[in-house]
């Protein structure tokens, strides 16, 4: 079960009962924006500090290296992401 550290502070299994990582961060009262919640606008970006994700479908939204969008991802290791305020 790999890890997630959001912000530096919270740290929490991914059991995987989330479809993406988007929801799972809803899940862990985080708040995330959001729009299309597929991977199409981009609204959702943050940044992956360390670990790898994996895309359940590519996106469409433009992703600069370093960024990640939840909505289509999930973890593949332990990860740390950064949910722009």
């Amino acid at each position: 079960m790999p890890q997630v550290r959001i912000n530096g502070e919270v740290v929490v299994n991914f059991d995987g009962s989330s479809p993406n990582l988007l929801q799972f961060l809803e899940q862990q009262q985080q708040a995330v924006n959001y729009q299309c919640r597929e991977g199409f606008c981009g609204a959702c970006r943050c940044k992956l500090l360390s670990g790898q994700i994996s895309y359940l479908q590519e996106p469409l939204a433009f992703v600069r290296r370093g960024e990640f969008l939840p909505c289509c991802s999930i973890p593949q290791t332990d990860i740390e992401l950064e949910i722009p305020k």
